[in-house]
């Protein structure tokens, strides 16, 4: 009798071990059809790749870069609807019953000259919002998101029959503004067909060596307002300031207090920066102003260091204006813009796809335990009205190793970074960062 319940013991254990063996030989194999698909396609994406590259467009301008994203989706068989929050397109494919994931990548550039010298470099020029002419550069990659994401689309097409859900793919207009995922859910996004997700997922890029991968939980971006200052003054003759009040000395006065909010009104220990990222005053070199506008930007972790930021920006204005005796009807304006909360990244969704990526990228290279960052992303507002969805967004190094060595090496801690007039994504990372997006996607369809 034991004999025999030994022997059924060990069928049991060799049948178990079959079967999880067959599993894991089952995911290997998917694995290296994901890898074989994105590197068989690697020709085509670069292509794309350069095509965006060279012809970047600025937030709510982004035309073409969606006309590719909805001509790619459609010819793959996904219904796309387009046109959301102006330039937004939204991919839908409903294959059977099971979650519904979003992937969203970033379409918008930077006003930016580049100077990379690269043969695929960006020469555009193109008119702001108050008509002026400025140069435009994708400096901060997002045209490897798109490139990334219209990988992605195929692949996951391509292998339908491995996974069940919805797949929503959506080419988000307006993130360098903090504007384009409000806007888009402001647009009726969720009216107009496009499921509520279970789950958001996104990517993005950073000037740290191919085949690295960043992907943490809990609080990873901080929070951001984007506001402009209007200084009013009364302009006049620029060798009789006496009969002025000049919005220029104000606007410069007041951009060196600023800085004392950080220093003097938070404590050392709470991050926060407040940046003055352009002064814009009078066209003459003997002409005082009527007045000088200030574009600022916020970063902050809590609702507490955000008012105290806003409220010493008016409170130093306000000073500064009884300071130069101006009436009440010229006291400084603040006009609030693009706004983001702190991206929280939900832990259980980073472990999961952590665990995935571990299968074909060297787990020493999933770093998860790097410390949070005051840049900030509006990814999270397509969701956040929705309390069920969970979200991860993590971040690929899409910089040449040999750049990245030989900058550690001077002591720099990587060759450039975004919004960098020099930023550079190296071409390896394309199928690269295909492979991660697509295999986050399946591991978040897979039943749990």
């Amino acid at each position: 009798m034991e004999r025999k319940h030994y022997k059924m013991k060990n069928k049991i254990i060799t049948l178990l071990t079959a079967t999880v063996f067959f599993f894991i030989t089952l995911h290997a194999q998917k694995n290296q059809l994901v890898k074989q698909m994105a590197y068989a396609d690697s020709l085509r994406l670069v292509e794309i790749f350069k095509d965006l590259h060279q012809n970047p467009e600025l937030g709510f301008m982004e035309v073409r870069t969606a006309g590719i994203v909805a001509k790619e989706l459609k010819a793959l068989g996904y219904q796309v609807i387009t046109g959301i929050a102006k330039t937004g397109v939204v991919g839908i494919f409903k294959n059977g019953d099971g979650p519904v994931v979003m992937y969203r990548a970033d379409m918008d550039a930077l006003p930016v000259k580049e100077r990379t010298g690269l043969p695929w470099s960006s020469t555009k020029t193109v008119k702001n919002e108050d008509g002026s002419p400025t140069n435009v550069m994708h400096a901060c990659g997002h045209d490897s998101h798109i490139t990334w994401l219209i990988g992605v689309a195929k692949i996951m097409m391509a292998i339908k029959n491995d996974w069940k859900g919805t797949l929503l793919l959506v080419a988000q207009p307006a993130e360098e503004t903090i504007l384009g995922a409000r806007a888009m859910v402001a647009d009726n996004m969720y009216k107009k067909g496009v499921p509520v997700p279970d789950y958001l997922f996104g990517m993005h890029s950073k000037a740290m060596a191919v085949g690295k991968v960043e992907n943490g939980f809990n609080e990873r971006f901080a929070g951001t307002d984007q506001l402009d200052v209007r200084f009013t003054g009364i302009g006049g003759h620029g060798s009789a300031p006496q009969f002025t009040i000049d919005p220029v000395v104000m606007s410069a006065t007041a951009i060196l207090l600023y800085q004392t909010i950080i220093s003097r009104n938070i404590a050392a220990q709470d991050a926060a920066v407040l940046t003055v990222g352009a002064v814009h005053a009078g066209v003459a070199n003997n002409v005082i102003p009527a007045y000088a506008d200030l574009k600022l930007n916020i970063r902050w972790f809590s609702e507490k260091i955000r008012n105290t930021l806003l409220e010493g920006i008016k409170r130093i204005n306000e000073g500064i204006a009884i300071s130069n005796n101006l009436p009440k009807e010229l006291y400084p304006t603040i006009t609030m813009k693009g706004n983001a909360s702190p991206l929280v990244n939900n832990e259980a969704m980073v472990k999961r796809i952590n665990t995935a990526l571990a299968t074909f990228i060297d787990p020493e290279n999933i770093i998860s335990n790097t410390p949070s960052i005051m840049g900030s992303e509006d990814f999270h507002h397509l969701v956040n009205h929705n309390k069920i969805t969970v979200y991860d967004y993590l971040i690929i190094g899409t910089a040449n190793p040999g750049m990245v060595a030989k900058a550690n090496a001077e002591g720099k801690a990587a060759p450039f970074s975004a919004h960098n007039d020099n930023y550079q994504i190296d071409l390896s990372a394309i199928p690269l960062g295909t492979v991660v997006g697509t295999m986050a996607l399946i591991e978040l369809f897979k039943k749990q």
